[in-house]
């Protein structure tokens, strides 16, 4: 007579299955909990990308108003490069929107668009036309505040890459004739840091209010253009990669997107949204992963 007899796996294989079942799922959880909250972030970032540029939508024309009294009674501020520094000092320091504007630098440029003198103490603009190297600020010349993308040129090429945003209100003087231009920019990478570490200190609050003891998420910040994707400094160029590898652009041409992406072995969720006032198909994007 045959017999058939079932043959029960040892306890250690039926264990270590589970586990690894559930660490699996677990981490699958994980991850689609990061693409939620990673959609959040993007969404509250693209809001202060709205505030951080309408700082400057708003200070940067009184600023200019300020600055006319440089071309008063025929006064010519390319014979006094002191006055002009100490000016752009003074509107920093005294236009509350200029004050607290993320830009890296203000400067004066004539009314054919070459920089008079900016802020900074290096001054690498000083006789550069800013119009011809970022033609979206004509229409600043032309008497209406501009903001515009390019790269201003370096001697030596930027690397990682870098891009620029920039922003010009027209300086007018008598008969309202546009007599200089008020300049002010960021680049991508400064502004990703910005927008990352206003997101970390955001998140860090919310731990300390909610008597929290846990740890902050891994949490990095991008911008991205049609040229390319530009995170903050210090974030590993897989990363870059990976989100250029999204095609961001194109996926975000009817709103925001989301998802999940493995990078180095690590599960990331990622979302992205435009910010039209960075640029035509410009926008951010996040990348977390829980701890």
């Amino acid at each position: 007579m045959s017999s058939s007899r079932v043959v029960a796996a040892p306890a250690t294989v039926l264990l270590s299955a589970a586990l690894s079942a559930c660490l699996v799922a677990g981490c699958k959880d994980a991850a689609k909990a990061s693409e939620q909250k990673a959609s959040e972030h993007a969404t509250s970032l693209a809001q202060l990308v709205e505030a951080d540029v309408g700082e400057v939508e708003r200070g940067l024309p009184a600023g200019a108003t300020q600055l006319a009294g440089l071309w008063a009674n025929g006064a010519d501020p390319q014979k006094d490069l002191a006055a002009v520094r100490a000016g752009l000092r003074k509107i920093r320091a005294e236009i509350l929107d200029l004050t607290k504007a993320k830009s890296t630098f203000f400067a004066l440029a004539d009314a054919q668009g070459v920089a008079i003198r900016n802020d900074l103490e290096q001054d690498v603009m000083a006789g550069q036309n800013v119009v011809t190297i970022f033609p979206g600020l004509k229409k600043a010349l032309d008497g209406s505040f501009a903001t515009t993308t390019g790269l201003f040129p370096t001697p030596a090429p930027i690397l990682p890459p870098d891009r620029d945003w920039m922003a010009a209100a027209p300086v007018k003087g008598a008969g309202d004739k546009v007599v200089g231009l008020l300049l002010t920019g960021w680049t991508f990478r400064r502004f990703a840091n910005h927008l990352q570490e206003s997101l970390r200190h955001d998140l860090q609050e919310q731990l300390f209010k909610a008597k929290d003891t846990g740890k902050l998420p891994i949490l990095y910040v991008a911008v991205f253009d049609p040229t390319g994707v530009y995170s903050a400094p210090l974030t590993p160029p897989v990363n870059d990669k990976a989100l250029a590898d999204l095609d961001l652009v194109a996926k975000t041409a009817a709103g925001p997107v989301h998802g999940v992406v493995s990078i180095t072995e690590r599960d990331f969720g990622w979302a992205a949204i435009r910010a039209p006032k960075l640029g035509a198909d410009t926008g951010v994007a996040v990348l977390r992963s829980e701890i």
